[in-house]
Formats: structure tokens, C-alpha cells, sequence
């Protein structure tokens, strides 16, 4: 298979690990670029196709979303070479960035910040002209 590589997102940081440290601490104290580990857990109760996320530390991040982990959890299966790394931290969501094929995975460029909205007080001008009530004001 050709190399291939996407961003994925990682559910499941609001829920607690079984025990040890909870997953959304974890998932703050990772660094993009990090690699991360993918498991398979053919005998989840919940979802048989369902893909565990863990730290280099070995601690569970999540899993990946609903709609990757069976086509993921195939690749794996099949023997297909999967590399990945973290990629950034949500409030109930992280995201790991995923080559397929052999290589390691890149991390994209960061999005481009936008300039931060104007305070009202920067939006006013420096100065305001005199108010100059209609000829017919004074009578």
C-alpha cells in the first residue's frame, strides 16, 4: 500500500482510565509529535472493531471515533504498517496524526492564527468631532 497519512480524532478524554491517571491529564501533558499507540480490542463488549489510544507512557487516551476505528483496526490486522503520533489536545477530543505504509507520520503545519477581535475601547477612534446641533437648534 502506498504511503498514506490523515489526522484522526481520539474520543473518550471526559472518561476515566480503570485506574491511574485520567485521560484528559494525559492527553494535556502530551507534546506534538509524540508517538502514541494503537490497539486493537477485538473483544470490547461495546465495539469489537473498536482501536484503543495510548501514550508513550502507556496510558489510554481515548479511542478512535466510530467511523476509523473499524477501517484502522482492519489495516492493523492485516499486518499493514501504522505509525502514529499526537497531533493536539480539545477539551473532549484529541487528535493523532496516522501514516500508513511504513513511514512515520508528519505533523501538519499549525493553522494560521487569526488576529484577535478588536476590544471596543481599540475600536473607538482617537478622537470624536464637536457635535454641531442644526442652524435652526438656536432660532
Amino acid at each position: 500500500m502506498p504511503h498514506r497519512e490523515l489526522s484522526l480524532a481520539v474520543v473518550g478524554l471526559q472518561h476515566p482510565n480503570a485506574r491511574g491517571v485520567a485521560r484528559k491529564f494525559e492527553a494535556i501533558v502530551c507534546v506534538p509529535g509524540e508517538p502514541v499507540h494503537l490497539v486493537p480490542e477485538t473483544k470490547n463488549k461495546h465495539d469489537p472493531q473498536a482501536v484503543a489510544v495510548f501514550s508513550d507512557r502507556g496510558i489510554q487516551l481515548g479511542y478512535l471515533s466510530a467511523e476509523r476505528c473499524g477501517w484502522v483496526g482492519g489495516m492493523i490486522g492485516r499486518g499493514e504498517e501504522v505509525r502514529a503520533i499526537f497531533q493536539s489536545a480539545g477539551t473532549t477530543t484529541a487528535v493523532i496524526r496516522v501514516a500508513i505504509g511504513g513511514a512515520d507520520p508528519v505533523l501538519p503545519p499549525p493553522p494560521i492564527a487569526l488576529a484577535a477581535p478588536l476590544s471596543p475601547r481599540d475600536q473607538e477612534p482617537e478622537w470624536y468631532p464637536d457635535y454641531a446641533p442644526p442652524d435652526d437648534h438656536f432660532g
